[in-house]
């Protein structure tokens, strides 16, 4: 069975196409990263809401942690600090400030990487995480999903 993946995209005013084919059906589907949205809010004008709504329509698998319990969309909000196993992902949606009491719980999560989305970004829990070998990314996690970079 062959795969064909066709891409167009302009650059300075010339159509470019791509063209990719494969014998491997799994080969251009995504990897689904688990994922825990920390700040995670029910008000959909939140980004922290677009976030897991998103991430979920990409079939990510979705931890949603909040102040409140709740629900967005099929995924429970849930409140404290919820064991997780595999999170490749932690995306924050709460201000340094409010990230302080969770240090220890994102470390301890081990996630290969921790998306600081703007007006999150934190120099102390960079070094942090830099120091038990997670990568920190300051990053737009509606961004990476919307451009395949996530």
């Amino acid at each position: 069975m062959f795969v064909f993946r066709l891409l167009a995209f302009t650059f300075d005013g010339l159509i470019i196409v791509v063209t990719t084919i494969s014998t491997n059906k799994n080969a251009f589907i995504m990897a689904s990263k688990k994922t825990v949205v920390l700040g995670a809010s029910e008000n959909p004008s939140r980004y922290s809401n677009m976030a897991v709504s998103r991430l979920t329509a990409h079939k990510h698998p979705v931890v949603a942690v909040g102040k409140r319990e709740g629900r967005i969309g099929k995924v429970q909000i849930v409140t404290g600090q919820p064991k997780e196993e595999e999170v490749d992902t932690v995306t924050l949606y709460l201000n340094p400030i409010n990230q302080k009491p969770y240090y220890d719980y994102i470390l301890s999560l081990q996630p290969k990487r921790i998306i600081f989305n703007p007006g999150t970004e934190n120099p102390e829990l960079y070094q942090k995480a830099c120091e038990k070998g997670i990568k920190p990314m300051e990053a737009c996690t509606l961004v990476l999903l919307s451009t395949g970079q996530f």
